[in-house]
């Protein structure tokens, strides 16, 4: 589907009225006000929901933003894209919405009230695959890869541009696409003991499932597709979420460092997921000659 024309709309979306905040879905891109602004604030938490039919190419998204106005109009903009959207305004209703609704995709701040985000995400990730897109008024470099490590996909800084965020979102919902079952040639990689499905997204070690985030798998897949041959962090980082401004060399390090936790004998004397210092990366040609 070609993207829509939302250059059309105006960043003044970002600026509706919080009354504007209840359940918001692709059938309610116009808004429909909220009764009244005490209703508003008790309803924040829990009154999203996405539309009963959904949309018929977009992906159901959940935006989780203790900002009403800002997660109004990020929500606008992604029902301008083609998507069936919807809004909490707390951690603990945004992990209700995501276990009821299960969406494709979750755009999820930091900071709200009862649970924050990160723990949010931690959550998720032990329960669920789905996609998770983080905003934080804080642009420290931990921040940034806190949420890396607890399995977020990718990850935009305050006060977001809701054309990058919707561009980050396309990537992102491409990227997860590409896992499809049905996709031609199917052959699991074999290196040492590790198993590695492309089209399955699966990963195994001696045989036994092992989880990886989207990040992670991306990472493991694009250097498993020629053992021996050592990618940068900067083709690194194209395989995993395009080179942005969010993104440094540094995050790279750390899904290498969760990877070797889950797919290596002993994390601190590697065998399969090698480094090229000065250079890169590198899956061993062969586990066994080191």
């Amino acid at each position: 589907m070609p993207p829509p024309m939302i250059s059309a709309m105006d960043a003044s979306a970002m600026g509706v009225s919080a009354a504007g905040v209840t359940a918001g879905s692709a059938s309610a891109a116009g808004g429909s006000a909220a009764s009244s602004s005490s209703a508003g604030s008790a309803a924040s938490s829990s009154s999203a929901g996405f539309s009963a039919g959904g949309s018929s190419a977009g992906a159901r998204i959940l935006v989780a933003d203790d900002d009403a106005r800002h997660a109004e109009g990020i929500r606008r903009y992604l029902v301008a894209d083609g998507h069936d959207a919807a809004v909490v305004h707390d951690g603990r209703a945004a992990l209700d919405v995501a276990r009821r609704d299960r969406p494709d995709l979750i755009v999820l701040d930091v900071m709200m009230p009862g649970l924050d985000g990160l723990h949010v995400c931690r959550t998720l990730r032990e329960e669920s695959d789905v996609l998770v897109l983080m905003l934080t008024a804080r642009s420290t470099e931990n921040d940034m890869l806190l949420g890396l490590e607890l399995g977020a996909d990718d990850y935009l800084t305050k006060p977001v541009s809701p054309r990058e965020l919707v561009a980050r979102v396309r990537t992102l919902l491409r990227r997860a696409s590409r896992g499809d079952p049905d996709a031609p040639a199917r052959r699991i990689r074999r290196i040492g003991r590790v198993g590695i499905d492309p089209a399955g997204h699966r990963v195994t070690v001696d045989d036994q499932p092992v989880d990886c985030t989207r990040g992670e798998f991306a990472i493991l897949a694009a250097l498993s597709e020629q053992p021996g041959r050592v990618l940068t962090r900067a083709q690194l980082l194209h395989h995993t979420r395009g080179i942005d401004r969010s993104s440094t060399e540094r995050t790279i390090d750390v899904y290498v460092v969760n990877l070797r936790r889950k797919i290596e004998a002993d994390p601190r004397r590697p065998r399969l997921l090698l480094t090229v210092h000065g250079v890169g990366y590198k899956m061993a040609a062969d586990p066994g000659d080191r």
